[in-house]
């Protein structure tokens, strides 16, 4: 499948592991003991292959994320000074980067009481080592608004390139992934996160990364294990016994999984929520280990995942995430100021229980936060921006800072994201739903489960404040959602020429409504100066006042 044969390829395999449609119907499974339908391999079972634009199919989100790049860099020292939560994590950063943990910014001596995880401000530290940074005492270094903004706005524009990357290796179609890449690039809170020193753009694209691996993961286990089958079932050497006939072969070290279990536990040392999205996916690629030992023919498909392939499922999923969430904080442990540090008493034993005694005070914090505030929002109103958040507002008089308006002017950072995509991302939930109850689908699953791994643990804080921006984890899937969507519009190759016309006219609409939108809406989330009536025509709706 090329670049301009863009469509939603039809699953591997139906329910219950039977042929796709697009499948070798008919025909007997590839089996461990080599009883298959001579002429048909297991990789023509279990593996599609690649579209074979390679070139293109990294040109293309290439260039794609370098558009979303200058956008996110271009004036990212506006507005000037601190804003929002910069006011906490900046100054955790720049503790992290003079002292190895977080020092009180209100004495500027002593620990600083903190409850999120230190990974996300050593990123921000480390770019405030790079570009400057504003002192305990207030002086400013260098370029201080570049310094703890840079790897928010370089974490934003990353995410392009690898979820553009992740779509073109789901759909096998380069015009998918650059159409997912597009969407990310063109959201408004994702490009909001991308220009303020806070956590959340590092969470999100830790699970980006994370997905990406995912993903890799199964490809590569799932064309290991087809290639191993067929040296089975061609008769060679010491390919099979007993045991594999049963329960199919082993696949050894399986090096994305590795990865995935680094970039989560990166995402869980940003925050505490990426735990979430740790079990989603680890149940999800449990269930694709069985069904491709099923697919493949293996005569106990869950006993054989659970034998061969769990040993590296709780390596990926539990050891080593734990192993790097533990890592984010060395500064803490080889450090004697952190807070808490040493509530027990020195020594190794000592530090451990008092790094646990913190974790439990933090896990109080969070369970027990009900503080009022005015953009405080409930998880149901993130699916239709019922109440996004500003996080700066002035209003520039005529003739002040470039305000050409004899009513006055605005100048907003509003983290709102953009209506095409929360709208019909949702829509496509629904759809990706119904895909998955039809095709089984793996993409329409990953979706789902990538969704609600995000999304639905918050709906059971209904008394914790809550913000917009908790949400921008669970955008990636409502881009694959929709991206899904796109595919089945596009239709298959053999379509009708009509057919596939209407398609591609519709998502090219779609598409175009997505860009009009984020630039409409732009103004307001670079603090832009408008003049106060541009403003007010942008406020649709009384909860984005």
């Amino acid at each position: 499948m090329t670049a301009t044969t863009a469509q939603l390829p039809r699953p591997e395999t139906g329910p219950s592991g039977s042929p796709g449609p697009g499948g070798p119907a008919g025909r007997a499974r590839v089996t461990p003991d080599g009883s298959a339908t001579p002429g048909v391999t297991a990789r023509e079972r279990l593996y599609r292959p690649m579209p074979t634009d390679r070139f293109v199919g990294w040109l293309a989100p290439v260039l794609l994320a370098v558009a979303a790049g200058v956008l996110r860099f271009w004036r990212l020292t506006e507005p000037r000074g601190m804003y929002f939560d910069e006011i906490y994590y900046v100054k955790d950063a720049w503790g992290l980067m003079t002292a190895g943990y977080e020092i009180d910014s209100n004495t500027c001596n002593g620990p600083a009481y903190v409850v999120h995880p230190p990974f996300g401000k050593w990123l921000m530290a480390a770019s405030q080592w790079l570009f400057g940074y504003v002192d305990c005492g207030g002086a400013a270094h260098g370029s201080p608004e570049l310094g703890w903004r840079f790897s928010s706005a370089l974490a934003g524009t990353l995410a392009v390139l690898v979820l553009a990357r992740t779509a073109r290796r789901m759909f096998r179609s380069t015009v998918l992934g650059c159409f997912a890449g597009l969407l990310l690039a063109l959201d408004g809170l994702e490009f909001v996160q991308s220009r303020i020193g806070i956590l959340d753009i590092f969470l999100m694209t830790g699970i980006v990364v994370a997905l990406a691996c995912l993903v890799l993961d199964r490809d590569h286990g799932r064309r290991r294990l087809a290639d191993r089958l067929d040296r089975v079932a061609a008769g060679a050497a010491g390919a099979g016994s007993a045991a594999d006939a049963r329960y199919g072969p082993r696949l050894g070290l399986r090096p994305w999984r590795v990865a995935m279990g680094v970039a989560l536990g990166a995402s869980l040392g940003v925050k505490w929520s990426a735990l979430y999205t740790v079990i989603g996916f680890a149940a999800l690629a449990l269930a694709w280990d069985i069904g491709a030992r099923r697919t493949a023919g293996v005569r106990s498909p869950v006993l054989g995942a659970l034998r061969r392939d769990l040993p590296g499922w709780l390596v990926g999923f539990v050891i080593l995430p734990i192993v790097t969430f533990l890592a984010t904080w060395t500064g803490w442990f080889v450090t004697d100021g952190g807070w808490n540090r040493h509530e027990h008493g020195d020594g190794f034993v000592n530090a451990w229980w008092s790094w646990w005694d913190y974790q439990r005070d933090v896990l109080r914090f969070h369970e027990g936060l009900s503080d009022s505030h005015p953009f405080r929002s409930t998880p149901m109103s993130w699916l239709v921006l019922g109440r996004p958040i500003a996080y700066f507002y002035s209003s520039p008089a005529f003739g002040a800072e470039g305000c050409t308006a004899p009513g006055g002017c605005s100048r907003e950072v509003i983290a709102l994201g953009n209506p095409a995509i929360w709208w019909g991302g949702t829509a496509a939930l629904v759809g990706s739903l119904a895909l998955w109850v039809r095709r089984r689908d793996w993409r329409a699953a990953l979706v789902l489960v990538g969704f609600g791994s995000a999304f639905l643990p918050w709906l059971l804080l209904p008394s914790r404040t809550m913000f917009f921006f908790y949400a921008l984890p669970s955008l990636p899937f409502l881009v694959l959602g929709l991206t899904a969507m796109a595919g089945l519009a596009l239709g298959p190759r053999d379509a009708t020429e009509a057919r596939r016309l209407g398609g591609a006219l519709s998502v090219g609409v779609y598409t175009v409504i997505v860009v009009l939108l984020f630039a409409y809406f732009y103004p307001i989330l670079a603090a832009e100066v408008i003049p106060y009536s541009s403003w007010r025509m942008r406020m649709w709706f009384p909860g984005w006042i």
